[in-house]
């Protein structure tokens, strides 16, 4: 006797406010029931364009090799390091946090000799220690976190790309959760390489990963001495595809890149400055309501991002005893520390279309229930009372 078929999704209304996904744009969504194209078809190879020069237009960027690699963030991490990274190399990876952790492993996969920069997680790196490692390594290839996506630090990048060019390194930074909620100047900080994901700050499902390499990087891409590690993620093909020739190189995810597009037309109506501007507004809102609950930020304060609050568990309250509360009850999900701050910690994202009072309200509250439910003396409405006034100041 066969097994019955499952039955159509209806999954239960969800709204996401951890690291990621966050909710995709109703737009976003709408443009995904638009009808496939062929890969190679002419109106396609037109939408990758326009894509490309949005794509541009939101990393502050003129590098002609900027793209979405058909995969997602992490892909994007792989394709900066194992196109730029040759066995033998030398890297220097910076890591405070659990995604610079992961820069480490793949560089060391790539065949790199790795000098690991660490600081405490939840901190961030001084522009001194990093001219110190420089001098002392000339590496290849720096790579640091942008915004750590595990305790919500914020690293300033904004002298660093100069920096490494003084030593003869090329920056590579991750940008996965900063891109399209937070400034990310690519041309400007002269980054070299650039990853970043579709399903943060850009409003889109999980799926690309938004790349960008600089014309010293390319250069130094087309001047490796071994073949690139990976095939599917090799530059020195890809390049004809998202180039002038589109030429073939794989399938590419048609309906995402649909949705990619029209998260980033969403973007740049917006304005970037006013996208940047609205999750500063929203995040010392939702601060001001955790305060008032008596929730403490890993990060220090001038190196918060505003769109990945991660804070400390007060004590006595269970970490997944309390999500899975929020999710039950509230249809609410944040997510749990990592690493270090396993147990420890909870990561509140409002990051792109859910940086909005209605959802900063909606958690203050969830989490007041919570909270008054383990124990913990809260004033009844603490929370929202202190983001109501911050909105108001």
């Amino acid at each position: 006797m066969s097994n019955p078929l499952p039955g159509q999704l209806n999954p239960s209304p969800r709204l996401l406010l951890g690291p990621g996904p966050s909710d995709a744009h109703p737009r976003v969504l709408s443009v995904m029931s638009t009808p496939l194209l062929g890969h190679l078809d002419p109106q396609f190879l037109a939408i990758m364009t326009e894509t490309q020069e949005m794509l541009r237009q939101v990393y502050r960027t003129a590098n002609p090799l900027t793209f979405p690699v058909s995969a997602t963030g992490t892909a994007g991490m792989e394709t900066c390091l194992v196109n730029l990274i040759e066995p033998g190399d030398k890297a220097v990876m910076c890591t405070a946090g659990y995604f610079g952790n992961r820069m480490v492993d793949i560089a060391g996969r790539c065949g790199a000799a790795v000098t690991v920069k660490e600081a405490p997680w939840g901190r961030t790196f001084d522009l001194d220690t990093l001219r110190d490692v420089l001098k002392a390594v000339r590496p290849k290839v720096l790579g640091i976190v942008h915004a750590e996506t595990s305790t919500g630090a914020a690293q300033d990048i904004s002298q660093l790309g100069r920096l490494c060019h003084e030593y003869g390194a090329l920056l590579v930074t991750d940008c996965v959760t900063s891109l399209g909620c937070t400034p990310v100047e690519l041309d400007a900080w002269e980054v070299d390489a650039a990853f970043s994901c579709s399903q943060k700050g850009l409003s889109c499902p999980p799926g690309m990963s938004p790349v960008s390499f600089s014309p010293r990087a390319v250069d130094a891409l087309k001047a490796r001495k071994t073949k690139v590690q990976s095939w599917y993620l090799d530059l020195t093909s890809i390049m004809a595809y998202w180039g002038g020739d589109r030429a073939y190189h794989h399938t590419a995810p048609i309906t995402m890149v649909y949705a990619l597009r029209e998260g980033l037309r969403l973007v740049l109506e917006e304005g970037l400055e006013a996208r940047w501007a609205r999750h500063v507004r929203n995040h010392l809102a939702l601060k001001a309501g955790l305060e008032a609950l008596g929730m403490e930020y890993i990060a220090p304060e001038g190196a918060r991002l505003p769109q990945l609050n991660a804070v400390r568990i007060p004590d006595g309250v269970d970490d997944v005893g309390g999500r899975k509360q929020l999710l039950a009850e509230f249809g609410i999900e944040i997510g749990g520390g990592l690493g270090d701050f396993k147990g420890k910690a909870w990561r509140i994202g409002i990051m792109g279309q859910n940086s909005r009072p209605g959802c900063v309200f909606q958690v203050l509250a969830a989490l007041e229930v919570v909270l008054r439910g383990a124990g913990v003396k809260v004033g009844t409405g603490a929370g929202v009372a202190a983001a109501e006034k911050a909105y108001a100041a």
